[in-house]
């Protein structure tokens, strides 16, 4: 192989390479639609050209038949007339006008044939773009897509989930440490709870034994001691009466307590 050869090889691959990187899909969608759309208007044009052609050839058909049945008419009248000579020439005239007509006839024959023709492939091309619209829509939205998902995967590769995911187990730990702290705070105030309940049930327990003795002391001496307790003297039954009653104040203070 040459080098001009492969020059003109590596020239149209990287020129090939560049074409193919730059063509955007929706865009050449767009363009493929829009050159539709100017063959739909040159079709529609030919079509309106060759129409009008078929009218005007129908047209010089219809008075050529027209002139032929009018000198045909004229040559009769010359005939009638005894005028022979005339009437050749008015059958002269008739045979050029049924010539043409011929012609034309044949023409328009051809251009009705074309003229269908043309109509159908303007049916059919309109057709195609019809459904190329419609297709184009779907593989624009397509395109969007797939240009959002590529985007996406770019974003999320670009991100370094490690680093993220360590911040994310640090936090965790620090959750479980403060989690830990605060249960262990609810245990010591609960601790503290239980003290106070304990005092006072310790209290209650002194209130009732205090009762018994009140109740011993107010009843007279214990069985088997009538004997062997002296009698004591009215000033100190007094000072007992007043220091039941501030018992029995004190006592009443604890149970509002």
């Amino acid at each position: 192989m040459g080098l001009f050869d492969r020059l003109s090889r590596v020239v149209r691959a990287n020129l090939n390479d560049m074409v193919s990187k730059a063509e955007d899909p929706e865009k050449m969608l767009e363009q493929a639609v829009s050159d539709m759309q100017e063959d739909l208007v040159q079709v529609r044009q030919a079509v309106a050209r060759a129409i009008a052609e078929q009218r005007q050839t129908e047209q010089k058909y219809s008075k050529d038949q027209s002139e032929a049945v009018k000198w045909e008419q004229r040559a009769k009248l010359a005939l009638s007339k005894g005028d022979e000579t005339l009437a050749r020439e008015a059958l002269k005239r008739k045979k050029d006008f049924t010539e043409t007509a011929a012609i034309l006839k044949n023409q328009l024959d051809q251009q009705t044939v074309q003229v269908e023709s043309l109509r159908k492939n303007l049916i059919a091309l309109e057709s195609k773009i019809s459904e190329a619209k419609t297709k184009k829509n779907m593989l624009v939205a397509r395109s969007r897509a797939a240009k959002a998902n590529e985007e996406l995967q770019k974003t999320l590769g670009s991100i370094d989930t490690s680093s993220s995911m360590s911040a994310f187990e640090r936090m965790e730990e620090k959750v479980v440490q403060i989690e830990a702290r605060s249960q262990a705070y609810g245990e010591l105030g609960g601790i503290g709870i239980e003290n106070q309940f304990a005092a006072l049930e310790s209290g209650s327990d002194v209130e009732d034994e205090l009762a018994l003795l009140k109740a011993g002391m107010s009843g007279g001496a214990l069985p088997g001691t009538a004997s062997s307790q002296p009698t004591l003297p009215q000033a100190t039954t007094v000072r007992d009466s007043a220091v039941d009653a501030e018992l029995e104040e004190l006592r009443s203070k604890l149970k509002e307590l």
